[in-house]
């Protein structure tokens, strides 16, 4: 978690989340968009799922390691309602309590499209999960990153390169197709909420995809110093 000391000009901080499929380049975008908001005068945290808290970054541990796999879906979505609560609470509440902006890498979309779209788990055993771990919080602005399954597992590969595939990069093609599929349908049906970035431009060009597209979402950010749109 990155945090500045530059107070926010506003009240009670937003909630910023970044959702996609396996290299999609969430964690790029995230980090841009956190270093472009604090040169603007809002302060901002970055943070991540599952992890973010110490208690849910244990449970990140067992997850892409594999232990929740070998007992089922189910199972898994319990481990990450158990890591979100934890982070809810200890890192994502207070935050926006003071007035901090907070960017995390996926929230509860990628539940419903990891357990449930690709899982097979109950979309109600998900809905009363996510009523107990964040009762009304919602994301103000879901960037759903977007990029054809090859391309997101090559850009996925290179990045890990020697190291060990996690519990989700080891899935197939036809997983990672779900995926992709079930987000696209989170951002039609909640276009409120969510902008559908397609994440195959080169960094510079899709982060200013981003961030006119918080400027037309959240307008405050147009009034702060150095803050519009290039």
């Amino acid at each position: 978690m990155t945090v500045t000391a530059t107070p926010s000009p506003v009240g009670r901080g937003r909630f910023i989340t970044f959702e996609g499929g396996e290299g999609s380049g969430k964690s790029t975008q995230l980090r841009i968009l956190a270093s472009r908001l604090n040169a603007a005068g809002i302060r901002a945290i970055t943070t991540r799922e599952p992890g973010g808290s110490p208690g849910a970054e244990v449970i990140r541990y067992l997850v892409l390691s594999g232990v929740g796999k070998l007992f089922g879906s189910d199972m898994e979505a319990l481990l990450f309602a158990a890591a979100r609560d934890d982070h809810v609470h200890v890192v994502i509440e207070p935050a926006l309590e003071q007035g901090t902006w907070v960017l995390c890498d996926r929230f509860t979309d990628s539940t419903r499209v990891y357990q449930g779209a690709a899982g097979d788990v109950d979309p109600r055993l998900l809905a009363a999960l996510e009523r107990v771990t964040i009762g009304r919080l919602a994301p103000d602005v879901t960037f759903i990153l977007d990029v054809p399954v090859e391309t997101g597992l090559a850009r996925a590969a290179a990045r890990r390169g020697a190291g060990e595939v996690d519990r989700f990069e080891q899935e197939g093609a036809e997983f990672h197709a779900k995926l992709r599929a079930a987000y696209r349908a989170i951002a039609e049906k909640e276009p409120a909420r969510c902008v559908l970035v397609d994440a195959t431009a080169e960094v510079d060009r899709t982060a200013g995809t981003i961030w006119r597209a918080l400027g037309e979402r959240l307008p405050e950010i147009l009034t702060t110093r150095e803050s519009r749109p290039a």
